[in-house]
């Protein structure tokens, strides 16, 4: 499936992504520098209910909120992390295992320690204003 999309219209693919991962509650996003993944996931959190400030979690590696129902909605940065051994360190997979929404920015820094039901979403840059999402 692919789906273009500006910020008009983001609201409507994060509703279709979480129809599409009401399963595995995993979304992992692949995507260069500056295509939007925060944005996408803020967006998707908005849908979910979140209360708090949605921010990258660059730094801090993890960053966990909590929807108007209290539910837990985890966001992980693997950016900073080098390789697999620093993504089991961090404590990353035991939330993935955890059946709660759970989105992952640079998932490729370890993908194969993704679920093998995660949904893998893919941006591309079309224009400054446009993104295309390919989901595998």
């Amino acid at each position: 499936m692919e789906i273009v999309f500006t910020l008009e219209n983001i609201q409507e693919l994060a509703a279709q992504l979480i129809s599409k991962a009401s399963g595995p509650k995993c979304l992992a996003f692949f995507a260069p520098m500056g295509a939007g993944k925060t944005t996408l996931i803020n967006a998707i959190c908005a849908q979910l209910g979140v209360l708090d400030s949605v921010s990258s979690p660059t730094y801090s590696i993890i960053n966990e909120y909590e929807t108007a129902k209290g539910e837990k909605i985890v966001h992980m940065d693997w950016y900073r992390l080098k390789d697999e051994d620093e993504v089991l360190n961090a404590g990353c997979v035991d939330y993935l295992e955890q059946g709660i929404y759970t989105f992952v920015e640079w998932p490729e820094r370890a993908e194969h320690l993704l679920p093998t039901d995660c949904l893998r979403i893919h941006l591309s840059i079309l224009d400054p204003q446009t993104r295309k999402c390919s989901i595998k």
